[in-house]
C-alpha cells in the first residue's frame, strides 16, 4: 500500500534534517569520471571504486585514452571492483562508442546513455542527475528496498517502482530523494535488520506498521 504525497513529502523533509550531508557516494569530476566510476560500481561498494578510480582517473582522463586499449590489459587495473572482464569489455567498447559517436563526450539523454555498454537505466540515471544536474530518481539495491518498504512505491519491478517515485515526489526533489534513500538504506533501513525502533519515519512507513509494530 502507497503512503498519500502529503506523507511523502514529509518522509524526505524529515530525511533532508537527518542526512544534511547526503551526495553522491563515488568520486568524480567530470561525466566521464562518473559514468565510469558507476559502470565499475555493479555488485561492488562505493568505497572499493574510489580506491580504485583514484588512481585510475590520473592514468586515464578521457575515453580516447582507454578507446585503443587491450581489454585484457584494463582488467588489471579494475580488477579490485570485481565483475573485472565484463567491466573492462564494457569499458572500452563505451569509450569507442564515446569518441566515434559522441566526439569524446558522454551524452546527457537516457536513450543515448542506455545505448552504451554496460549502462543501465540505473547508471544512466545516476549520471544524467549528478553529472549534468538534471531531474532524475535512480532506483539502485537501497533506493528500491526502503521506498517499497516505506510506501513510496508499491512494486517487485525497478522500473516500475521509478515511475510511482516520480509520480509521488515532487520532480525538484528527484535527485536528492535518490541520496537520501540511499543513506536511510545504509543507515537505518537495513536489509537483514531494519532498526524500526529508531526510524524518524516509522509513523508513516507502512512495512513497520504491517509487520513490525503489530
Amino acid at each position: 500500500m502507497r503512503i498519500t504525497k502529503d506523507e511523502a513529502l514529509e518522509v524526505i523533509e524529515i530525511l533532508k534534517k537527518t542526512y544534511p550531508d547526503a551526495k553522491p557516494g563515488l568520486h568524480f569530476n567530470n561525466a566521464f569520471e562518473l559514468l565510469i566510476a558507476t559502470i565499475l560500481s555493479a555488485q561492488c561498494t562505493d568505497k572499493r571504486v574510489n580506491i580504485v578510480t583514484e588512481k585510475l582517473f590520473r592514468k586515464y582522463k578521457s575515453p580516447s585514452d582507454l578507446k585503443d586499449m587491450d581489454p585484457r590489459d584494463f582488467e588489471e587495473e579494475i580488477k579490485d571492483c570485481g565483475l573485472y572482464r565484463n567491466k573492462s569489455k564494457n569499458i572500452i567498447n563505451t569509450c569507442k562508442i564515446l569518441c566515434e559517436k559522441y566526439g569524446g563526450n558522454v551524452p546527457d539523454e537516457m536513450e543515448k546513455l542506455m545505448e552504451l555498454p554496460g549502462v543501465g537505466r540505473k547508471t544512466a540515471n545516476v549520471v544524467i542527475s549528478n553529472a549534468f544536474k538534471k531531474d532524475a530518481i535512480a532506483v539502485d539495491t537501497h533506493v528500491f528496498r526502503v521506498s517499497n518498504r516505506i510506501g513510496l512505491a508499491d512494486s517487485s519491478d525497478v522500473t516500475k517502482t521509478e515511475e510511482q517515485l516520480m509520480d509521488i515526489l515532487p520532480r525538484n526533489l528527484w535527485s536528492l530523494s535518490h541520496h537520501l534513500l540511499i543513506y536511510h538504506g545504509r543507515n537505518i533501513c537495513t536489509a537483514r535488520k531494519p532498526k524500526c525502533d529508531i526510524c524518524l519515519v516509522n509513523h508513516i512507513c507502512q512495512f513497520y506498521k504491517n509487520f513490525i509494530k503489530n
